[in-house]
């Protein structure tokens, strides 16, 4: 990856089939389809330092429908985040570098409320979670390790209930 780069877009990722290629007849399953495949993929950037764990998070969410963008560290997320706001936020809280991930989180909050689910291994994350003002609804935590099913189901129901 380029020192450039605030973030990596994964190759393949939000793409999204034309109504034309959806099923010629009229039935209620094919418009569904129809509106599923018009609707806009939502934006995740994954923000992990391991890039094992990043690369399979972010093949996770492309594979379902989700435009991802992975930033390896705290300066490349706040860069990240500073181009465009995401629909939600996946923060790894032990990240390498100058900045952990409760710099990162503290510094989107300066001006977003976007929603956050923060995966760490660490065990008192709830506690500071408890002290933030935020609800489930902006913020969230995953323990480390986690099944990428668990990952999907806690994404999408933050997305559900986000403000």
């Amino acid at each position: 990856m380029q020192d450039k780069e605030a973030a990596k877009t994964l190759p393949g990722s939000g793409t999204m089939k034309a109504f034309n290629d959806a099923p010629s007849h009229g039935d209620a399953h094919s418009m569904q389809r129809r509106l599923e495949e018009a609707t806009p993929a939502r934006r995740i950037l994954v923000v992990e330092d391991d890039t094992s764990l990043a690369r399979l998070e972010g093949e996770v969410l492309a594979a379902n429908g989700y435009v991802v963008a992975i930033a390896e560290n705290g300066e490349r997320a706040i860069a990240a985040l500073r181009q465009s706001i995401p629909d939600l936020v996946l923060l790894d809280l032990e990240l390498s570098g100058t900045m952990n991930g409760w710099d990162v989180l503290q510094t989107l909050r300066t001006y977003a409320r976007t929603p956050v689910l923060l995966t760490s291994a660490e065990s008192a994350v709830r506690k500071q979670m408890r002290t933030s003002g935020e609800d489930r609804s902006t913020l969230d935590h995953l323990p480390k390790p986690y099944l990428m099913q668990t990952l999907l189901k806690r994404i999408q129901r933050m997305l559900m209930i986000a403000p």
